[in-house]
């Protein structure tokens, strides 16, 4: 048996843009240059909305120009209803789009088009999409840029292989818990809190951000603020933000002390990643599930323990490519969790090598 493989740069360069909006590519604006241009005001534009669609579509223009082309359309290809359902829409009020939105699951597989969006529970249903975009007369070629998010989409897929996705994140977590609690770390304990933090209950509190998940399992597994209170307190609404959160932590372990500080730093003045530590260690964990696997190891495991590129997507892309259209990788996964240190000579993640691999 032998696995074909690859890195995301072989089909987009470094066209691509992680959560901070500072594309890899050096020719294309950054953040800085777009706020003044773009009027964008303070803070960072966040996937789904308005602002992010104008910074996304004014790269997309830049970069077609680079190629000598001008920008007639978009096809998105994403992984979640909610960001990404939302950023098709958003995108749609500047250019034509449309937009495939897949994640697996164990149903009899079924494609439906809302709108500018075709939902599938099956990744191999991207080749219907492709007949819908004839269909529809929206052209794979020069004019179309086709935006492929990454995390869970371009690698990782949703409900296939989002396991060792979610399982290098887990893995970074308890490593700074173990760092920060010390003797006082309850592996079990933590982890329980994690999982319970990380539903969907506790989304409006959380913003589904992992940043806060990850200091919220802290704070509630240290013992410091008990788990069935926070739960209690998110469900009759007595405490509706993290900054109430943040306010009400009290007698922290001494470890805990000067994260608390950073976290509340960081969300007053909008950063929507302020666990810097997490983050660095989730790139460590997220690299060492890529392509660590002999090729002797059957289809299924690899899928369970190693974070692999998807096939239907890789496939789609390299058509899209063939054709003349622009690709262009977009994710809101942390720059920290996506880029090495520097000088570490490791690569970025969409530069690291991974399998290449459909259904088992």
């Amino acid at each position: 048996m032998g696995y074909r493989r690859g890195c995301l740069a072989d089909l987009l360069g470094d066209f691509v843009v992680y959560r901070g909006l500072s594309p890899q590519d050096p020719r294309l604006p950054g953040l800085l240059e777009l706020r003044e241009e773009l009027d964008l005001g303070e803070g960072l534009p966040r996937k789904g909305g308005t602002a992010y669609a104008r910074v996304v579509v004014r790269l997309l223009r830049e970069a077609q120009r680079l190629r000598g082309a001008e920008l007639s359309r978009v096809v998105y290809v994403g992984d979640t209803r909610h960001n990404d359902g939302r950023t098709v829409a958003s995108l749609g009020e500047l250019v034509p789009v449309r937009g495939f939105i897949a994640a697996e699951t164990g149903e009899a597989p079924i494609a439906e088009v809302e709108g500018p969006t075709m939902y599938a529970n099956r990744w191999g249903l991207i080749g219907r999409f492709r007949e819908w975009l004839e269909k529809e007369d929206f052209p794979l070629e020069a004019g179309t840029a086709v935006v492929v998010d990454l995390d869970k989409t371009a690698f990782g897929a949703r409900g296939r292989n989002s396991g060792p996705v979610d399982a290098a994140r887990v893995a970074a977590a308890e490593r700074v818990a173990e760092s920060v609690l010390g003797e006082g770390f309850d592996r079990e304990k933590f982890r329980r809190a994690y999982h319970e933090l990380n539903t969907p209950r506790y989304h409006p509190f959380t913003g589904d951000n992992q940043d806060l998940v990850v200091f919220a399992a802290l704070v509630t597994a240290s013992g410091a603020y008990p788990l069935a209170r926070l739960g209690e307190e998110v469900s009759t609404g007595k405490t509706q933000s993290f900054q109430e959160f943040l306010i009400a932590c009290r007698k922290l372990p001494r470890g805990l002390v000067e994260l608390h500080r950073e976290v509340q730093e960081a969300l007053t003045r909008g950063d929507p990643t302020p666990f810097n530590v997490f983050r660095r260690l989730e790139y460590e964990e997220t690299l060492a599930r890529m392509d660590f696997l002999p090729d002797v190891v059957p289809a299924t495991e690899v899928l369970a323990a190693e974070i692999v590129l998807t096939a239907e997507v890789w496939e789609f892309a390299e058509e899209a490519k063939e054709r003349g259209a622009l690709l262009f990788g977009l994710t809101d996964k942390p720059d920290e969790a996506s880029l090495p240190p520097p000088g570490s000579g490791a690569p970025p993640l969409h530069r690291a090598r991974m399998k290449v691999l459909g259904p088992p």
